[in-house]
């Protein structure tokens, strides 16, 4: 495991450029990222160990899906559910929206 510093640089999934590139670390505690900053757009968040966070469309589809297969199985899914994906983290921290993108 490398110890990481503050100001080191690292490899993440922006959710602003929708895309992984290098963040310098912010902060750390118990010796891991906590903040990183975007070196492409300085946009400050978690650190999220190079993984995108689910789409709204998928967990939708899964939903969805899930919904109607309890409709047509009731007593099969009631037996065995299948595994929920897990959230994204929630930033501890809410911030204001800017506006939409176009």
């Amino acid at each position: 495991m490398p110890d990481f510093r503050l100001g080191d640089i690292i490899d993440d999934h922006c959710i602003k450029c929708r895309r992984v590139t290098n963040h310098a670390i912010v902060s750390i505690v118990n010796a891991e990222p906590a903040k990183v900053r975007c070196r492409t757009c300085y946009h400050d968040h978690d650190y999220r160990h190079e993984q995108a966070p689910p789409s709204k469309k998928d967990l939708k589809k899964a939903e969805l899906f899930n919904e109607v297969l309890a409709a047509a199985l009731p007593a099969a899914v009631a037996a065995d559910p299948p595994p929920k994906p897990e959230p994204p983290p929630k930033p501890a921290k809410k911030v204001a929206a800017r506006g939409k993108r176009a």
